[in-house]
């Protein structure tokens, strides 16, 4: 016997059909006399949909409030499930996060899971029940509703399955496993079998959207073996693991192409000590987030520094942030660019293997796609190009790479 914990996306319940198919899916691993674990998201659509009924009535609603109300489609969605699973005979139980025992911090819209107590859920499992929780919540210490951004029912699955001691834990969606590239984008795009934490995480934030990056970052940190399958087939999906020293025998595993980014220009800073502490001090007391950050050569006692931001959050940057910056350092050159695409290589292999980055410029280079920002670390290369130009630099990574190959990270 098995303990399981199975997290389903909106699109693997987005309707009545869907959500019986999830029940007899379920059913069978119970049957089998297996402990399951069932978390679920919101039927397709339905966070979008509330989110836009909120603001017909507001057009900045309260974050505490949207929680509150944003946690009802993942309600909804383990009421039905429990339901169709009683339809097929099946005992089940449903649980909202707060009382499943997931405990976060104060934050609305993108609270962090502080803890959680287990013992609902054990209790249930221990009567035979098939435990269904509600993904993407939990409660505060103050017992307020709060949410764990978007995806956050990836997160939900791998802390319960950390929590519980699970022996596996499986993200089932509508896409099959992780590809090296956007099959969409790169029709010739090969699921990768075997990847790990640290590629995951990385291909994660840079734009590829099979998991949330944090559901991640705590699987890596807490070492829960992931595996990534789709809700309509029993073909195995991309297992999400540990490193081995095999996986590197390999340089690249992936390329990501996140197109939700703006470019900021900060022009005529004085280049002084501490300016850049001040610049993104002002941008981190505003809770925006900054990826990458270029500062040019100074000329005359002057600099330029530039960055990229999420690009949700240029709005805000346009307005009372762009005022703040130009009275802590006395600029009014501040410009933005929505027009431009994060485009990036990620491998553990680049640890090991030279000339990775010699061979994604010259590539790009060409295949006339100029670069306009780059950052490194030791497992991605990642490039800002022109927005036009994002699609040809993934299929011309891909293929400079190798990558239309049977990709295994354990081969």
């Amino acid at each position: 016997m098995a303990r399981i914990v199975q997290k389903y996306g909106g699109s693997s319940v987005g309707d009545t059909e869907r959500m019986k198919r999830v029940a007899q899916r379920v059913k069978q691993y119970s049957d089998e006399g297996h402990q399951v674990v069932v978390v679920v998201s919101a039927m397709s659509g339905t966070t979008d949909q509330l989110i836009a009924q909120a603001k017909e009535l507001h057009d900045n609603p309260s974050e505490r409030e949207m929680d509150m109300l944003l946690a009802t489609g993942e309600q909804q969605s383990v009421a039905f499930l429990a339901m169709a699973m009683h339809g097929y005979g099946c005992k089940a139980e449903s649980f909202t996060g707060a009382q499943a025992g997931i405990e976060t911090d104060g934050v609305h819209c993108k609270a962090r899971i502080k803890n959680i107590d287990p013992e609902r859920i054990e209790r249930s499992l221990e009567k035979g029940n098939v435990v269904i929780v509600a993904g993407f919540q939990g409660a505060s210490e103050e017992e307020l509703i709060t949410t764990l951004g978007r995806g956050g029912s990836d997160l939900t699955a791998v802390a319960l399955a950390a929590a519980l001691n699970a022996d596996v834990c499986r993200i089932y969606s509508d896409v099959d496993g992780v590809y090296t590239a956007d099959p969409r984008i790169v029709p010739e795009a090969q699921k990768i079998d075997r990847i790990s934490h640290e590629e995951m995480l990385e291909m994660a934030s840079l734009g590829t959207k099979v998991m949330q990056a944090r559901a991640i970052e705590f699987a890596r940190n807490f070492d829960v073996e992931l595996e990534v399958r789709s809700s309509e087939t029993d073909e195995p999906g991309t297992l999400i693991t540990r490193e081995s020293e095999e996986m590197e025998d390999k340089a690249v595993h992936g390329i990501s192409l996140d197109k939700d980014e703006a470019k900021i220009t900060i022009s005529r800073v004085p280049d002084t000590p501490g300016i850049a502490a001040r610049l993104f001090q002002v941008i981190a007391d505003s809770s925006v987030n900054v990826d990458l950050i270029v500062q040019n050569v100074s000329e005359q006692g002057y600099t330029d520094i530039s960055c990229t931001v999420p690009e949700a959050d240029l709005p805000r940057f346009e307005t009372d942030l762009a005022e703040k910056i130009r009275t802590e350092l006395n600029t009014d050159e501040i410009t933005s660019d929505k027009s431009i695409a994060k485009v990036s290589v990620v491998g553990v292999g680049m640890r090991t293997h030279s000339g990775i980055a010699a061979t994604a410029f010259q590539a790009l280079a060409d295949a006339d796609v100029n670069i306009k920002m780059i950052a490194t670390s030791e497992i991605k290369i990642s490039c800002v190009v022109p927005l036009d130009d994002a699609s040809k630099a993934v299929r011309t990574l891909h293929q400079a790479f190798g990558l239309a190959e049977k990709t295994s990270g354990d081969e």
